[in-house]
């Protein structure tokens, strides 16, 4: 019979801004198995003229030099169009901390947040990521700015890290010979702003109940050959190759990758909670199995050969 392993992780990220404003939050999972996974974090802030600073709290420890700048990445039209999913028109560091782009009929900031002196500072097991707005005012004209950058997730690391079994030598022997093929199957669950995911340092904060999000959208992209439930799933499609080539992470493979898009918002409590949750499962046939069979096939060929001349040798000796 198959046998199962199974991993879960249950992450609470918190955003809020101070000021007047209206906040949407966007997270893109890129999982790989295989090697080191990202998410890509982007927060637009509407009113981000009238506000103070941007908070982004993330449950697993990073530093400054993980983070990576993505705006920095639109000079290029492919990517641009890749991210907002429409035809942009970019004015390209149109100054020290900022670029301008508009889409959609209406004109934005991107942020250039590797040109400003942020703060990262250890809450419980997370670390809160402290960004001053006041400085970047004098640098962007519109009232709605992006910021986005991508860091490793390493919540995603720690349920693909490798099984490891450490029984018996011969648990370990029966367990290859009677169950070749292994069930992994990985939950994952994204909460955003619910208190109680949340650890006491950020729940003290007053800044943070006071928050507004109007909504978070939540991107992931896997290899096919992982099944992913999509069965909350707002949209699913092909990850364009020409578009993300420039885009991908580190040791990220685009062939057969998918994208598949859940979306959640609240439209009448704006103090409300944002939470996704998604499986993963990979069916696969144990290289240490098949080894074993590779070793165990032509050694029982050689004994079956050999018990098989002895029982004719004792025939012909009682014939």
């Amino acid at each position: 019979m198959p046998k199962e392993r199974k991993k879960f992780a249950d992450d609470g990220w918190a955003v809020w801004v101070d000021g007047e404003n209206l906040s949407t939050v966007y997270i893109n999972d890129w999982i790989n198995p295989k090697g080191k996974s990202y998410v890509d974090i982007a927060v637009r802030i509407h009113g981000v003229k009238t506000s103070k600073n941007l908070h982004v709290y993330v449950p697993f420890a990073v530093s400054r030099e993980e983070i990576e700048d993505l705006s920095l990445l639109f000079y290029d039209k492919k990517i641009l169009h890749a991210v907002f999913s429409v035809t942009c028109i970019v004015d390209y560091k149109k100054n020290e901390h900022a670029s301008e782009i508009a889409y959609n009929g209406k004109t934005v900031d991107i942020v250039h947040l590797s040109t400003l002196d942020f703060e990262l500072a250890p809450v419980a097991e997370g670390t809160l990521i402290n960004i001053n707005l006041d400085e970047i005012q004098s640098f962007i004209d519109n009232d709605e700015a992006y910021f986005i950058w991508r860091m490793p997730h390493k919540s995603l690391d720690e349920i693909f890290k490798p099984h490891v079994n450490v029984g018996s030598t011969f648990g370990r022997f029966v367990e290859l010979l009677t169950t070749p093929v292994t069930t992994e199957k990985y939950g994952y669950s994204v909460r955003v702003n619910e208190s109680r995911f949340l650890p006491d340092g950020i729940l003290k904060i007053g800044a943070f109940h006071r928050q507004k999000l109007e909504k978070t959208i939540i991107n992931i992209t896997i290899d096919e050959s992982y099944e992913l439930n999509d069965a909350g799933c707002y949209r699913i499609r092909r990850l364009e190759g020409d578009l993300y080539k420039n885009y991908l992470p580190a040791e990220y493979c685009i062939e057969d990758a998918i994208v598949y898009q859940w979306k959640q918002n609240n439209e009448y409590d704006l103090h409300g909670q944002f939470s996704f949750y998604y499986s993963i499962t990979k069916n696969s046939v144990s290289k240490g199995s098949m080894i074993l069979y590779l070793i165990l096939l032509p050694s029982i060929d050689v004994i079956g050969n050999f018990v098989a001349d002895a029982i004719y040798t004792l025939i012909d000796l009682f014939k």
